[in-house]
């Protein structure tokens, strides 16, 4: 019977040579991590499934695999939830172990565990106003794209839909400051739809992106009421400041603020705490590092002769 590539792995000398090298402190400690308590990271596929089951109870009848009439929507909802609940509680909890540093025992600690519980009890809390928020965003979807046909429509099929219910999720949990989970889900529709929206960023009621493949977002931008961006936007930071020791200062406010009924058009570039006044458009391909006032109009300057 012919050995398997891992028996045969072990009886090498050279690859011996190679574990030997990658275990050595001056390799491994660079990019060794141990959550607290030995516990496990934080599990893609059960945040997958905690995704999945979310968008069937916000959006119930157009995704889950089991048909629900509305007579028995208390009774799915709640199996449901319940499942929602004790998934998302262990995850976060492992989210509080990968960020906890200094606890060696072998169990993950009381404060990690009743963190857990209590986190995913005040996220399940808000679940009503996500769907509330969804909605008005699926609304300006529909009445922001003429090709819609349905707010339906733009629930089941639109990115920016996708992208916005990860991201209403995502912050409330970056709210209740939850660690690493809020950037797993939020990067979980940076991958399926090329849009990258910062967990922290907080987003206005009916917010629409048309298009939307390579849109950016930054930690810190605030979004009044009814803006509307189209493809390739960036709303990002003008500059990093550093602390005394060389280290990125984090936190502080450094991305753009859009107030109410905003609209930015492709391609345009957003940098630094400015303010985009309400119901500025800003045309596609521009570059902005300074306020632009409340109803003013920026496009690019006209070709030359």
């Amino acid at each position: 019977m012919s050995k398997s590539y891992d028996d045969k792995a072990v009886t090498m000398p050279e690859l011996d040579t190679v574990v030997e090298r990658l275990c050595h402190p001056s390799s491994l400690d660079i990019v060794w991590h141990r959550p607290a308590q030995g516990a496990a990271m934080p599990s893609l596929d059960a945040l997958r499934e905690i995704m999945e089951r979310l968008r069937a109870a916000i959006f119930p009848g157009y995704f889950g695999s089991t048909r629900v009439r509305r007579e028995s929507m208390r009774y799915h909802l709640s199996a449901n939830l319940d499942s929602i609940y004790h998934l998302l509680s262990e995850q976060i909890m492992r989210g509080f172990c990968f960020s906890c540093e200094g606890r060696k025992t072998s169990d993950p600690c009381a404060a990690c565990e009743n963190g857990g519980a209590a986190e995913a009890l005040g996220f399940m809390e808000r679940l009503p106003e996500i769907r509330r928020l969804l909605a008005g965003d699926a609304q300006a979807a529909y009445e922001g794209d003429p090709a819609a046909t349905s707010p339906g429509e733009t629930i089941f099929c639109y990115p920016s839909m996708h992208a916005m219910l990860h991201h209403r999720i995502a912050h409330v949990l970056y709210r209740l400051k939850v660690p690493v989970i809020p950037r797993i889900i939020s990067e979980m529709a940076h991958s399926r739809t090329g849009i990258d929206i910062h967990p922290g960023a907080t987003i206005g009621e009916d917010f629409f992106i048309d298009h939307g493949t390579g849109v950016v977002i930054g930690e810190t931008c605030v979004l009044g009421r009814g803006c509307r961006l189209y493809q390739g936007v960036t709303l990002g930071a003008l500059s990093f400041p550093k602390n005394p020791d060389g280290t990125l200062t984090k936190g502080i406010p450094r991305h753009p603020v859009l107030e109410d009924n905003v609209t930015v058009y492709a391609g345009a570039t957003i940098l630094g705490r400015v303010t985009i006044g309400s119901g500025a458009v800003i045309g596609g391909n521009v570059w902005i590092t300074d306020d632009v006032p409340a109803g003013a109009r920026i496009s690019q300057e006209k070709p030359h002769a």
